[in-house]
């Protein structure tokens, strides 16, 4: 042990001063480009928009209503039914002083006939309500659209949480390392009596916290790996930083001008009110008379062979309600009420976009802001790092004072990290709030689904036997599979 008044050895501990800045912007360098290749935020969308069971489910109950126009439409082509039975009749007589009165009888007739209805004139209900179905399955499609640009928009949070805290647990090692150096160099110094035990258990608790946090940050990549696998369909690979964000160059007027004409759940919310208007003259039209035309055939004939028949009629019929209770009168009032409702909806909507197309813009603009602060707090915070390491190497700064300095360094690189991932999930946002954040606007290499192929194959309710209808059975074969 050398006497207080000898001067320690500076160079070793000077050497290591040197070494430890290296170690800690040796490692942050590292963070940047990775050793193999990548996979990139396009084949995450892709990914995303092929296995989205959300979009599955969506597009099974656009076909559903797709199903709606044809069943409509069907009320208006010939309705065939056809019908059988078999009767046992019987009677017994007794009691009647008449000769032959007395005695039972019975027969077993067997009857089959078809009858078939016609609709000739509503008054135009049952067009109407075609029509309205038609504007469901319109407002079903923009919706269709509404869920792939939240699947999508989900794809890339995921894609940049992952790819986030994967640079904040390497971000996090690094500390571990640099830190570990302060405790080696403070151990060292205690050993040569430049500093006290003090400052060997600040470096001994800095260190637990440092390691805290890479568990943390472990746990953190953990959570943000299985979104990325829900989401995208795989686990994540080696993700690459996005070369390029979108290029945004409306103004935030414009695009609320965009958003407001072209946006799905404006779109959508327009055939609804549509929907609705037609529904109030569907629910008048019930109040009118129906023209129909009806004709039957059937043969009846007993079984013991004694007699057969056949029957036949032919007619046209006109009919409507007179009185049900007021239940006309308050599906009516209902259809009133449910168009009212609907365009609330509508001017709810167009708050919402306007209002969402703001927020997104402004949550733009803070991120790139933060970008901005941030690069230059790393600049700074690294600059302050390595002197207060050089001053501490030369007794002017504490043990304490370095890890201060470090931790400054690492914040600062966290937030720069964490508004570099935020400012392309905004860019991103923005897309989504102005509704252009699709397969199609992204350009994305994937086969995209056409949601009118399956309802030109239903819209004129084709027949099961008919080709069309057997098409139609492959197709859903298809699906299922």
């Amino acid at each position: 042990m050398t006497n207080s008044t000898q001067t320690p050895p500076q160079r070793p501990v000077r050497a290591f001063g040197k070494g430890l800045c290296a170690a800690l912007i040796g490692g942050m360098m590292a963070l940047a480009g990775p050793a193999r290749a990548a996979d990139t935020l396009a084949d995450a969308l892709a990914g995303a928009y092929n296995t989205s069971g959300l979009l599955e489910q969506n597009r099974a109950l656009l076909r559903a209503a797709d199903e709606d126009v044809a069943s409509t439409i069907a009320r208006l082509r010939p309705i065939l039914s056809w019908s059988t039975d078999i009767t046992r009749s019987y009677s017994n007589r007794s009691g009647n002083p008449l000769p032959g009165a007395n005695g039972s009888s019975g027969a077993t007739n067997l009857n089959a006939g078809i009858t078939a209805e016609w609709l000739i004139y509503d008054f135009g209900r049952t067009r109407l309500s075609a029509d309205a179905a038609k504007e469901i399955v319109l407002s079903t499609r923009q919706g269709l659209v509404s869920i792939e640009q939240q699947v999508l928009l989900r794809a890339v949070q995921a894609y940049m949480n992952v790819q986030r805290n994967t640079r904040f647990v390497s971000l996090r090692q690094s500390n571990v390392r640099v830190i570990s150096e302060s405790l080696r160099a403070a151990r060292d110094r205690f050993e040569v009596g430049e500093v006290t035990r003090t400052d060997v258990a600040q470096a001994e608790a800095r260190l637990s916290l440092s390691r805290s946090s890479l568990a943390q940050a472990v746990g953190d990549l953990e959570r943000a790996k299985e979104e990325y696998r829900a989401v995208v369909g795989n686990m994540p690979g080696n993700l690459s930083q996005p070369r390029s964000i979108p290029v945004l160059t409306r103004t935030e007027e414009t695009a609320k001008q965009i958003a407001l004409r072209s946006h799905p759940d404006m779109l959508r919310a327009q055939h609804d009110v549509a929907a609705a208007k037609l529904n109030v003259l569907v629910a008048e039209g019930a109040m009118k008379p129906r023209v129909t035309l009806n004709a039957s055939v059937g043969v009846n004939e007993r079984l013991d062979g004694r007699t057969a028949g056949e029957t036949g009629s032919f007619g046209v019929a006109i009919g409507g309600p007179i009185y049900q209770g007021g239940a006309l009168a308050s599906a009516k009032r209902r259809a009133f009420a449910q168009a009212d409702a609907q365009l609330a909806i509508l001017h709810q909507t167009q708050d919402r976009i306007r209002q969402n197309v703001g927020n997104a813009y402004a949550i733009l603009e803070a991120a790139r802001a933060s970008v901005a602060a941030s690069a230059e707090a790393v600049r700074a915070g690294r600059v302050a790092f390595e002197g207060v390491n050089e001053e501490a190497t030369l007794g002017a700064r504490t043990t304490l004072d370095v890890l201060n300095a470090e931790q400054e360094y690492l914040d600062a690189q966290a937030n720069q990290i964490s508004a570099q991932a935020d400012v392309i999930i905004a860019s991103y946002a923005v897309l989504e709030a102005m509704g252009e954040l699709t397969v199609r606007d992204l350009n994305l290499a994937v086969q995209t689904y056409d949601p009118a192929a399956y309802y030109n194959l239903v819209k004129d309710a084709p027949a099961a036997l008919s080709q069309r209808g057997q098409t139609l059975d492959r197709v859903l074969r298809k699906i299922g599979k």
